[in-house]
């Protein structure tokens, strides 16, 4: 039988197998998966900052701020989802409970498709509204206005390739997305220079040119996963019976997803309060485009990390659900260490390169150039310390008990990361400076909570009742 590049590791090995290595088998496809994701994000950077120079701030800024609206909207959906499929998903192939999984993935399927519209429609109507009162430069809002209402159309195709998404690895399988998600990138590579700087055929689209590919890309991947859906085995297959909706089950899925919505939530309502606050230092545009830049570098910065956190979910919330509680302990203490010492390197290559990776976005913009690169040289700071904040973030997502994590991602950003900025930015006058300070004491002191949250144990109880009935909710 022919070696897989990615072998997909089996409950056993997920369950018994070394920590780290197995960790890093379910993570290292998803690395690559959010390395394209991260490409995917900074191709619209790429080309829209070779649009005339009078236009390309006005629209990179454009959709710097626009991506905070979009995530408020979607992260309701993907927070609630994912937390809910990661835990019950996950719980239940440990327990070894296979059809159980199933009907949980085949209800939270269906809320995902409801949900999605109707958020859009909520979305393309409340957003120009929205925009107008937070942001003060027309032009910068007129583009965020473009590429919303496009964004938000099309919403339902960006909301369920995530769902697959965490359904897929919280059974160790992130191959399957990674060559989905892959054929979708590939299309948004392609069309996004077409569109946005109208070459060959195309007219010159600008902001709305990456707005269309973008939908266009989601759209392909949608309908791949739905195919696979309809047509799988297993876990991952259409049920029918299980497709109208089980309020007695959809009230724990609520229980167990419904903090992680409402933190996701809260937070990506933040990072628009917090773009309206850059959006009012007199330099504005500038310094949106500089933080645009550099917030697409942390992205590719955050693969690893981020990759590590998708095993450790899937392994944590399986060793629960079959009771393994010192496996538990062990997949929490090794991903910690792993976790610092990796961000800690990070940060000093992040720190060292800071110039030449933002003028690879935007050459010869001096200010951009500068800006961002200011931006990168504060937050590398604080990063090791965010380390503990993804490990709790990721162990307490498994185990399905997703307060403590909702309530210090509310801290970190509303009670600590705002107020900071605005204080330091205009009371204290350190304009943008103040706002890179603020976002970089956030995190450290968020990072020394999150130590708080995991020696607590609170995190190793699973959600599962002894015998779960899935027909008689």
């Amino acid at each position: 039988m022919r070696k897989r590049i990615f072998p997909i590791p089996s409950r056993s090995e997920i369950l018994q197998g070394p920590a780290l290595r197995t960790m890093a088998k379910i993570g290292g496809p998803a690395i690559i998966s959010s390395l394209m994701f991260t490409l995917y994000n900074m191709a619209d950077a790429f080309w829209i900052g070779r649009l005339p120079t009078d236009h390309a701030g006005a629209v990179m800024a454009g959709i710097q701020i626009s991506w905070p609206f979009v995530w408020f909207i979607i992260s309701f959906v993907s927070g609630f989802g994912g937390a809910a499929i990661s835990a019950l998903v996950a719980q239940n192939i440990g327990a070894n409970r296979q059809d159980e999984a199933r009907f949980a993935l085949n209800q939270l399927v269906m809320f995902a498709v409801f949900a999605g519209i109707l958020l859009g429609v909520i979305g393309f109507l409340l957003a120009p509204r929205i925009l107008t009162l937070l942001i003060q430069e027309p032009q910068v809002s007129h583009e965020a206005g473009l590429y919303l209402g496009v964004i938000f159309l099309g919403l339902p195709t960006m909301v369920m390739p995530g769902l697959f998404y965490h359904a897929y690895s919280a059974t160790g399988d992130t191959v399957t997305p990674l060559l989905v998600n892959g054929v979708g990138i590939l299309i948004n590579l392609i069309l996004d220079p077409l569109l946005v700087l109208g070459w060959g055929p195309f007219q010159q689209m600008g902001i709305l040119g990456a707005a269309y590919a973008t939908v266009c890309s989601q759209a392909v991947a949608m309908s791949i996963f739905i195919l696979l859906f309809v047509r799988g085995t297993g876990v991952l297959r259409l049920d029918r019976s299980a497709l109208r909706p089980h309020w007695g089950w959809m009230a724990k899925a609520m229980r167990i997803g419904l903090p992680a919505g409402i933190g996701q939530s809260t937070v990506a309502f933040g990072y628009v309060v917090m773009m309206s606050v850059i959006a009012r230092l007199p330099n504005a545009e500038t310094t949106l485009a500089g933080y645009g830049i550099a917030d697409r570098v942390f992205g590719m910065i955050f693969i690893v990390t981020d990759s590590m956190g998708i095993g450790l979910t899937t392994m944590m919330g399986q060793a629960l659900g079959a009771n393994l509680k010192n496996r538990a302990r062990e997949l929490m203490r090794k991903a910690l260490a792993a976790m610092f010492s990796i961000l800690a390197a990070e940060a000093a290559v992040i720190w060292l390169i800071r110039f030449p990776l933002i003028s690879v976005f935007m050459p010869g913009n001096i200010g951009v150039i500068a800006e961002g690169a200011r931006f990168l040289e504060v937050f590398a700071l604080g990063m090791p310390f965010l380390g503990a904040f993804f490990v709790a973030e990721s162990v307490y997502r498994g185990s399905g008990h997703n307060v403590p994590p909702m309530v210090l991602g509310i801290i970190r950003l509303w009670i600590l990361r705002i107020p900071l900025a605005y204080v330091l930015a205009f009371t204290l006058r350190l304009g943008s400076d103040g706002i890179w300070i603020g976002m970089s004491i956030s995190n450290v002191v968020a990072g020394m909570a999150s130590f708080g949250l995991l020696g607590s144990h609170k995190w190793l109880r699973s959600v599962l009742e002894p015998k779960t009935d899935a027909n008689s909710c």
